[in-house]
């Protein structure tokens, strides 16, 4: 089997990055990856579509750290047919290419549905990442696992929400990832709040939503695959991100820290309350952050942390997303184009 992991940048991967491990079991596993990044796409005259992939060195890297290393030192390119390739993995954060590379920031979805015409699993479904590039897709869902939520560019309308949650509101972009330019707005009064409102909407529309007094013990990130929980001898692919000293962001990214957790029940149904849809759009690998019994967001692009939770509970899950892929192939190869790739996806 041959996966294509479609990211932002080769220098940007790093060895803490769910991609790496998701790479490393799969070579683990025997199989041939590559990477592409948003400007390695061809698409031909005679509508073939091919893809210049950045090709790691040969034999299987000692660690993240060293596969790493091999990545941006020690690597060839290839021009290769995208029907050579049997899953191609999007794995972009359209966040990161939106101010700086607006072009880039939708190529994995245009690309991806021309190769999954062509063949190709892709997962995440394409045409669902393209409804979901941002927070906007989290509406959807049912309200009862939603908090109270405002999207707008007014301050006045966003003033008027604030003094409508006694407990303060979480103020963010719409469009947005990593913890950047998140605020906890006690009041409308704050001193602050016009600057504030200045930073954030300067990337467009905000979010802000009603303050969950359990932020303070952080959120949960929990993994699904397939719409179901990512579940392997007994563990769930689940972990706590406790926010450090004075932070209202529990981001890994943002200085928060990983912490082992119980799924509860109460867990495993806000997880099933938001599975039809995950499926029926396709969504195979999935971050939730929980907190109590509502979700903050749904990360469908670039779900970050699978390397946490394998050191704190030692259980190797990139392995079984790996072997889910290689069921995925095995039953396209018996059905053909018989499956939409929305429905192998979450098969």
């Amino acid at each position: 089997m041959r996966i294509a992991f479609f990211v932002n940048s080769i220098e940007g991967e790093a060895p803490s990055y769910t991609t790496t491990s998701l790479a490393i079991a799969a070579m683990a596993r025997g199989h041939d990856i590559c990477y592409v990044t948003p400007d390695g796409f061809v698409l031909r005259p005679d509508d073939s579509l091919s893809m210049r992939a950045i090709i790691p060195g040969v034999g299987k890297p000692k660690n993240a750290e060293a596969f790493i290393a091999i990545l941006n030192e020690k690597t060839s390119t290839e021009t290769i047919d995208v029907v050579d390739v049997d899953v191609l993995f999007l794995r972009n954060d359209p966040s990161l290419d939106a101010d700086e590379r607006p072009w880039a920031a939708h190529v994995g979805a245009m690309f991806g549905r021309l190769a999954v015409e062509r063949g190709v699993i892709a997962v995440n479904d394409p045409d669902a990442l393209a409804k979901a590039q941002n927070k906007l897709y989290f509406q959807d869902f049912p309200e009862v696992i939603r908090p109270t939520t405002l999207i707008s560019k007014s301050l006045d309308e966003i003033r008027a929400f604030i003094d409508s949650q006694k407990r303060g509101v979480v103020l963010k972009p719409l469009q947005g990832s990593g913890g950047r330019h998140v605020f906890k707005i006690k009041s409308s009064k704050e001193s602050n709040l016009n600057q504030i409102f200045e930073a954030v909407s300067g990337e467009g529309y905000l979010i802000a939503q009603g303050y969950l007094p359990d932020a303070v013990e952080g959120d949960i990130r929990l993994f699904l695959m397939n719409g179901r929980p990512l579940e392997k001898d007994g563990s769930y692919a689940a972990f706590r991100r406790v926010p450090a000293k004075g932070e209202v962001r529990s981001n890994i990214s943002a200085a928060g820290t990983a912490a082992a957790v119980m799924i509860t029940p109460e867990i495993l149904e806000v997880a099933e309350i938001v599975r039809p849809k995950l499926v029926a759009d396709g969504m195979f690998l999935v971050g939730l952050d929980i907190i109590g019994s509502k979700i903050l967001e749904i990360n469908v692009f670039t779900p970050g942390g699978l390397q946490n939770i394998e050191r704190l509970y030692g259980v190797d899950f990139s392995s079984v997303v790996i072997e889910a892929l290689e069921k995925k192939v095995s039953t396209r190869a018996n059905y053909g184009s018989r499956l939409s790739n929305a429905v192998l996806a979450t098969l």
